[in-house]
């Protein structure tokens, strides 16, 4: 038990738990003076000498992160070794330099450094504006002017608290201004209510109740002043705690949930209230009335006050525990307890977790504690080991849970093994416990103490690694270019270490601006061969930025997704192989998206479009898709790509569609401004048509047309009636005629070659239409018709005019045309008597008679006298 005792001595009990400060790094790095250099983003490295924390302002971020520091230019310092100018600092959690970088003179006061929860360094300055800086190498982003988040009028920054994704600022003029969105490039700060603060008062502290933790989701803040609190948020002001007499609160902290608030009062009481200050949960008096310089809940057990030379741990009952230091410390609170930083050590002070407790008590005969000493036993051969086995083999899973956790908790990696060890004797007892457990605490604890190495400096506890995750964990490693430890976590954990591969690509491009790209290829695609499925693209597109395009041209080509692939190839300028990998895609969406790039590209550059044509000719899928689309929208592209290929007939056609589309135009119906491009557009087609031998008839067919469509052009501007155009020429010359425009008509008829048989047709149907029956009768006795007086019977019959129809009915030499006539006419008798006239062609005159007059009586009179003869 002697083990037990040594552990348990180095514990201190503050009411019913005890807790334990364990020194992680120690002596750091920048303690001493031979401390060298730090690499540089802003210039080259220099210096980094010590790091003295009472004259620099210092910032941590939290689960182990980096830490960053600025020398105060408001404190007189005694420079020993360390240059004139200031830098800003980057260190590992171990003291081990990761960056450095000269701070850009002429800036306004710089009031406070912060982490951001994506680890971007903010540095906010006097006058409310905001650096950012990107990790690891302190490159300011997303540029080196800094952001404002405070108007010009508010006097600058009194006060400021930050948390993972904000700030809240108190500005010189008392009025909060909160930014929830800071790490993005054009952060939205809003002012909250006005808190009330008089000219003759003044805010003697500040804490924030992060929005996670607010009903409203936004974030509440809480302002001392004078002898009162006050909850200022966006909807208005609350005084809290007037019931409480509380008295004014110099020093405030809210609790890592959210619900609690220790508040060092002015009397020297320290108070434990929940954050809506219903009640005080307990007080404790301090020996000093004095405010401490920082204040830090250690979990959700105990708070920290810390004076210069003494820290004090105080719980919710009895005394207090005290710890001395003689340099100055930071207090940097976890989830499960606080990190303590010194000019020369990092320590962790927490609660002892009750699984160690059990094991490791002084006097404790737990289940857990026996089979430890079993354990220890069974090493020196000794038959006690047996004997404590028998005594807890009914509690023995429960035992070996707490070893195996006890050893999670653990920083000491040969304690890790001991408690381990006595996890694995019980279970060779054990058959209940899942031992999948005991491997899961090994791969967990293999991690842990990997990171936690000096030379990684990310002192991690198992509760933050759960809570962090093993995905965000390598996120930070691949964010401080620890890529093949980040590797190794990830293949050991089966993690996809793609994003790792990739980052780590992209940063070897970086910084191998020496390197010839073959060279440099060789040595990237060994290592993205390790991953299947990984983006080429995303790594080529990196080099391409960083001037590398002869590299980006070869890393591209191995990547197997078109959709990936072919965007980059455009953006690189390799448009023959995109169009080449997105038709052997058959993705058309791909091919379209090649072709509408390359036209933009054509747009610009005068002999562009023959060299795209040719390009598209040689590929059929591509000329079709282009064609399709073409036809839709951009029927010049498309004729030039024709007349370019030799096509001539094609570009004909399209030439008289858009013919038509112009004749359907409805700017077409007024006249004749667009007359003449429809008569240009058919012409250019007839000359198109005439180059080629197979298509004679189209020529003589689009010559015709023009022809038409400049006579109907006439036609219009001398009548002064937009009523020719688009029709045919039997409606033309109808069109004449009706409107007394003989001459006009016979000159159609002349130029157009109109048979006579056919001019009779139109001439009687356009007089007829109109009424001019006496013209009428005068053109038809001018001579003998052509084709008979047909066309005059037709034209009187379709206008119902029975009489005038009767004088030509007379005049027909056909009788079976006579029939007809009478029976559209009614008459029943002298249909009757025309057809046992034409009784030779009975059959076929019966035929029509049934087709004109249907199902009737006449019909079956008709048949019985025709079967007479």
């Amino acid at each position: 038990m002697s083990s037990s005792v040594s552990v348990a001595a180095e514990w201190d009990l503050l009411s019913d738990r005890f807790y334990r400060r364990i020194t992680i790094y120690s002596p750091l790095p920048w303690s001493s003076p031979a401390t060298t250099t730090a690499s540089s983003s802003g210039g080259g490295s220099g210096g980094v000498g010590r790091l003295d924390l009472s004259t620099h302002i210092v910032a941590a971020a939290p689960f182990g992160g980096p830490i960053a520091a600025v020398r105060d230019d408001s404190k007189i310092v005694q420079l020993h070794s360390e240059p004139s100018r200031r830098r800003l600092l980057l260190f590992s959690s171990s003291g081990h330099p990761l960056a450095s970088s000269p701070w850009t003179p002429h800036l306004p006061r710089l009031h406070s450094l912060a982490f951001s929860s994506s680890l971007n360094l903010l540095a906010l300055l006097s006058d409310g504006s905001l650096l950012r800086f990107h990790l690891p190498d302190l490159r300011p982003t997303p540029s080196s002017s800094p952001v404002p988040l405070l108007p010009p009028a508010s006097g600058g920054v009194a006060d400021a608290v930050f948390w993972g994704g904000g700030v809240a600022i108190l500005t010189e003029d008392n009025r909060v201004v909160v930014t929830t969105d800071i790490e993005v490039d054009d952060p939205h700060p809003r002012e909250l209510a006005d808190p009330g603060v008089s000219e003759d008062e003044q805010v003697l502290c500040m804490a924030v109740v992060e929005p996670q933790f607010v009903m409203s989701g936004s974030p509440e803040v809480l302002l001392g002043v004078g002898d009162r609190v006050v909850a200022v948020d966006e909807d208005g002001v609350q005084v809290l705690g007037e019931a409480l007499e509380i008295g004014p609160v110099q020093r405030m902290a809210v609790s890592p949930n959210g619900k609690l608030l220790a508040a060092f009062a002015h009397d020297g009481r320290l108070l434990v209230i929940p954050t809506d200050f219903s009640r005080i949960i307990f007080e404790y008096e301090c020996d000093s009335a004095l405010p401490p310089d920082q204040i830090a809940w250690c979990g959700l057990d105990s708070v920290l006050l810390y004076w210069p030379e003494v820290l004090l741990m105080v719980g919710p009952n009895g005394d207090p525990v005290q710890y001395n230091y003689d340099e100055p410390i930071m207090l940097i609170p976890e989830c499960d307890g606080v990190r303590i930083l010194s000019n020369s050590s990092m320590e962790f002070l927490h609660r002892v977790p009750d699984c160690t407790t059990l094991i490791f008590g002084i006097g404790s005969m737990s289940p857990a504690a026996l089979l430890y000493d079993a354990r220890d036993h069974y090493d020196k051969q000794s038959a006690k080991a047996y004997d404590n086995y028998q005594l807890i083999s009914s509690s023995l899973p429960e035992a070996i849970e707490a070893c195996i956790d006890a050893a999670g908790y653990e920083f000491d990696v040969s304690r890790q093994h001991t408690l381990l060890k006595a996890a694995t004797y019980g279970l060779a007892f054990c058959s209940q416990l899942r031992h999948g457990r005991f491997q899961e605490m090994c791969k967990m604890l293999r991690v842990l103490n990997a990171i936690r190495d000096p030379e990684i400096g990310m002192p991690l506890t198992i509760q933050q690694y759960k809570l962090l995750t093993a995905t965000v964990l390598t996120g930070r490693l691949i964010k401080a270019n620890q890529h093949l430890l980040a590797f190794r976590i990830s293949e050991y954990l089966n993690l996809n270490p793609e994003v790792v591969i990739m980052h780590w690509a992209c940063e070897k491009i970086a910084a191998s601006a020496a390197i010839p790209d073959i060279v440099l290829l060789e040595s990237l695609l060994d290592k993205l061969r390790l991953c299947k499925g990984i983006s080429y693209a995303a790594v080529a597109a990196h080099a391409d930025n960083t001037g590398r395009r002869k590299l980006a041209a070869m890393l591209v080509d191995h990547e197997s997704q078109s959709s990936k692939q072919i965007p980059l190839l455009l953006s690189i300028d390799e448009q023959d192989k995109a169009l080449q990998k997105s038709i052997e895609s058959g993705d058309t969406d791909l091919v379209y998206l090649v072709l509408f790039h390359i036209w933009q590209k054509v747009a610009v550059e005068k002999n562009a479009p023959l060299d795209f044509f040719g390009i598209i000719n040689a590929r059929p899928l591509a000329r079709d898709l282009f064609m399709t689309y073409a036809r839709h929208s951009k029927h010049e592209a498309l004729k030039d790509f024709f007349l370019s290929t030799g096509r001539l007939q094609d570009a004909a056609f399209l030439l008289l569609k858009e013919s038509r589309e112009l004749e359907k135009n409805p700017m077409a119906s007024k006249g004749s401004p667009l007359h003449g491009p429809q008569v240009r557009l058919v012409e250019q087609a007839h000359r198109l048509f005439a180059e080629t031998k197979e298509h004679l008839f189209e020529s003589k067919s689009a010559e015709e047309h023009a022809k038409l469509l400049r006579v109907q052009h006439h036609l219009e501007v001398s009548t002064k009636q937009a009523i020719f155009m688009g029709s045919s020429v039997s409606d033309t010359i109808k069109t004449c005629i009706a409107m007394g425009n003989d001459r006009a008509a016979a000159k159609v008829k002349s130029e157009f070659k109109v048979p006579d048989k056919r001019w009779y047709w139109l001439k009687a149907c356009a007089l007829a239409t109109v009424g001019n029956w006496d013209a009428l009768e005068t053109f038809s006795k001018e001579k003998k018709p052509p084709g008979g007086y047909k066309p005059f019977v037709e034209a009187c019959i379709d206008a119902g005019q029975k009489t005038e129809a009767l004088k030509y009915i007379v005049k027909l030499t056909d009788s079976a045309e006579k029939s007809q006539a009478y029976t559209r006419l009614g008459m029943d008798k002298e249909a009757e008597a025309a057809a046992l006239q034409a009784a030779g062609n009975g059959d076929e005159l019966f035929s029509r008679l049934k087709f004109t007059l249907g199902q009737n009586a006449l019909i079956d009179t008709l048949r019985d006298r025709l079967s007479s003869y």
